[in-house]
Formats: structure tokens, C-alpha cells, sequence
């Protein structure tokens, strides 16, 4: 439905852009790699309390670093739209904050401080107005989320106690695209051994289990398998696929090495049994170790599952009539490229949940930057989207 153009206007005058980009300083002036985000997170904590919110902590699974939970409430029944990030980053060189010519830049203004400060503001905008007059808000930021550091623990745990709402928004750097399907997706490593010193070539090298024909065999079966995965399509999430992104093993040319190690990912599309996968992948490393006689040992680690929503579900139709409002179209929909933690929400309880966020560059590098009018435009996005949805219209 389209939203009144004088509610439009009234959160736009209430998102406050001085107070968003104060948060979003505090937020991405304490250096908060994956695993170390326990100060940013009281920080965050503060933040909401001084501004009059009431604020819940729970370990969920990671007591360095608990949960920080705030709900703001209308007090009238109605559906909960939950706003949900992460506060910890890559691990980085840490770049401070600065705004010049009003672009935001630093450590996790992109990924995900800043979108994180625009949903705080969505919030104390509704607050302001008074124009949430049905159902509540909840607000969620965690640690765990960046791989490899991380292996989203945390916020799977915070789904599986109950710290969800009926519908769930995340503010990752996805702006231009509504994604109703994903992939899942696992990180892959390998580390293939023999018993031994590193030897020359000659005194012993042609011998020794070669770690290196072994590791090879395994990377080439793992570039077959995701040829022939290109047929395994999805209508919206796109293929699956099975990738090798690093290789590395020896010390010069002409010694035998005594280990070899391989770097990638899995990707399979909504609907397939993650748990076949994760055989399928064991069973190839197996019989690569016994076919060269060498110790294979692998990791697979899960950043999610793939999921699907459907394009009727009042959060879509919400956030659509939201950038309506503000942008003056609606978003095409389409595929999310990444897992995120959105990828849990719908997995394990079957809660819609959608990744926007605001037009930022620079996430995973040194050099993240993100536009303060994207900023109040998510702000104002999510408020509008939090009162279509949570009164249930």
C-alpha cells in the first residue's frame, strides 16, 4: 500500500543526521576485529541506554562478548520487525572515522557500523514521532560473524533462544536489488601431510608419497565437480558451484615437501541437503589419502544455508512500499550474492528476513566508504518499512 505522504515526511524530519553519524563515529572508532568485539558492543550498549532505550545482554553462546538486545515497543499489539547486525569486522589494518565531502569512511562503515547506526536512528526516529502505533521493534548486534575468524555462532544461537521477531532486516552493503533466494555456502580448507622431513629430490624425494600429487588430484576434482554444477540451477538463487581460491605448498623447486594445503568454497542452491554435500566432500578427500597414501585432513565450515522468501510476504511488501516512498521505485528483486546472517533467520525459524542496506563501497578492503545521504535514506527505509509491517496492514 502506499504509505501517507505525511508520514513520509515526518520521518524524514525526524531522522536526525548529526545523531546518526555520531553513532556511527562511536561505532567505527573502536577497532572490533571478529572475536574482539566486547568494547564496541558495550559501547553500543551505552549508546541505546543513554538515549532512553532499555537494554538486554545475553552470551548466546559467546559470553566475551554477549548479545546487545533493545526493544522499543508501542505498546499496542502488532507484529515485531527486528533490525539485526554485526558489530565485529575483518581483520584489517584499523582505519579510523572521517567524514569529507559527506562520505563516511572507515573500519566497518560499509560492513556493517554504518547500517547499523541508520537502523538506531530508524528507531529513535519512530520514537520521536510517535508514529509507530502498532507492534514493536527489536534491535540485535553481535560478535562471530566474519569468516574465517568467526563461524556465526553467536547469531545462530540468537535465533535458536528466541531473539527474533516476525520479520528481520539486515543492513549489509546490498542496495540495489531485493533478494528473495540465496545459496548456501561453506568455507573449505585442506591440509594434505606425509610422515618425514622435507627432502631433496634426489636424496629421497621420488620415494615419499608426493603431497603435492595428492593435493593436486584433489584441487582438479574439485574444479570437475563445479564444472559439472553449472547445470544445477536455481530459477532466482543462479548455480551452485565448488571452487579452489588457494594453493600453496613447498620451499624451492627441487625439494620434496611434507605438506600441502588448499583454500575454497561449496555453494548449493535452496532446497539441497547440505549435510549430502559435506559427505560428497569427505568421502573425495578420503579416497584422494588412500589412493597416494598421505594424511588428508578437511575443514567445512558453514556460513549458511540457502533459503527462499516469498515475494507476497508482508516484510517484502513493506520494505517495497518503503522505497517507494523514499527513492520513488521499488526495488528489483532478484538473488543475494553472499551469505549473511539473514541466511539464519530463515532457515532455522522460518522468519523472513531481508538484506538492505545502504550503496557502500569498499567492504573486506581498507578502504570502505559509505555516502551519509545512503545513510538517512536506509534510516528512513526502515522506519517507514517497521510501520507498514508491524501494524500489520
Amino acid at each position: 500500500m502506499a504509505l501517507p505522504e505525511s508520514t513520509v515526511e515526518k520521518i524524514a524530519e525526524a531522522v536526525n543526521r548529526k545523531r546518526l553519524l555520531e553513532t556511527a563515529v562511536a561505532l567505527i572508532g573502536i577497532p572490533s576485529p571478529t572475536r574482539s568485539a566486547a568494547t564496541v558492543a558495550d559501547r553500543f550498549a551505552e549508546i541505546l541506554q543513554t538515549d532512553g532505550f532499555e537494554v538486554q545482554r545475553a552470551d548466546c553462546g559467546w559470553p566475551y562478548s554477549p548479545v546487545v538486545i533493545c526493544r522499543y515497543d508501542s505498546g499496542q499489539p502488532g507484529r515485531t520487525i527486528q533490525f539485526n547486525g554485526h558489530l565485529d569486522t575483518v581483520h584489517l589494518p584499523f582505519v579510523p572515522p572521517r567524514i569529507e565531502d559527506d562520505i563516511l569512511y572507515g573500519s566497518g562503515c560499509s560492513d556493517m557500523k554504518g547500517g547499523i547506526a541508520a537502523f538506531v536512528e530508524a528507531t529513535r526516529a519512530l520514537r520521536d514521532s510517535g508514529l509507530l502505533t502498532a507492534g514493536s521493534v527489536l534491535m540485535t548486534a553481535h560478535d562471530l560473524h566474519e569468516l574465517p575468524w568467526g563461524d556465526g555462532s553467536q547469531a545462530t544461537t540468537m535465533v535458536d533462544e528466541g531473539f527474533v521477531g516476525d520479520g528481520v532486516l539486515l543492513p549489509e552493503y546490498l542496495s540495489d536489488c531485493l533478494p528473495l533466494a540465496g545459496r548456501g555456502m561453506a568455507t573449505l580448507t585442506v591440509k594434505v601431510t606425509r610422515e618425514g622431513e622435507p627432502v631433496h629430490e634426489v636424496l629421497g624425494g621420488f620415494e615419499n608419497p608426493n603431497v603435492i600429487a595428492a593435493g593436486s588430484e584433489i584441487a582438479s576434482r574439485i574444479i570437475t565437480r563445479g564444472a559439472e554444477l553449472t547445470s544445477h540451477t536455481h530459477p532466482i538463487a543462479g548455480r551452485a558451484g565448488f571452487f579452489v581460491g588457494e594453493v600453496h605448498s613447498g620451499e624451492i623447486f627441487n625439494q620434496s615437501p611434507v605438506e600441502f594445503r588448499l583454500g575454497g568454497t561449496r555453494r548449493w542452491l535452496p532446497g539441497d541437503d547440505s549435510n549430502e554435500i559435506r559427505v560428497e566432500y569427505f568421502a573425495l578427500l578420503d579416497e584422494v589419502a588412500a589412493k597416494h597414501g598421505v594424511k588428508v585432513e578437511g575443514d567445512f565450515q558453514l556460513a549458511g544455508e540457502g533459503f527462499e522468501i516469498d515475494e507476497a510476504s508482508p516484510l517484502v511488501s513493506a520494505l517495497q512500499d518503503a522505497h517507494v516512498a523514499v527513492s520513488g521505485e521499488r526495488l528489483p528483486t532478484g538473488a543475494k550474492p553472499f551469505v549473511d546472517d539473514g541466511n539464519r533467520f530463515v532457515h532455522r525459524a522460518d522468519i523472513p528476513a531481508v538484506t538492505h542496506g545502504p550503496d557502500a563501497k569498499g567492504a573486506h578492503t581498507v578502504n570502505e566508504e559509505v555516502p551519509v545521504a545512503e545513510l538517512t535514506r536506509v534510516a528512513q527505509v526502515y522506519a517507514l518499512t517497521a510501520i507498514e509491517f508491524c501494524s500489520g496492514s
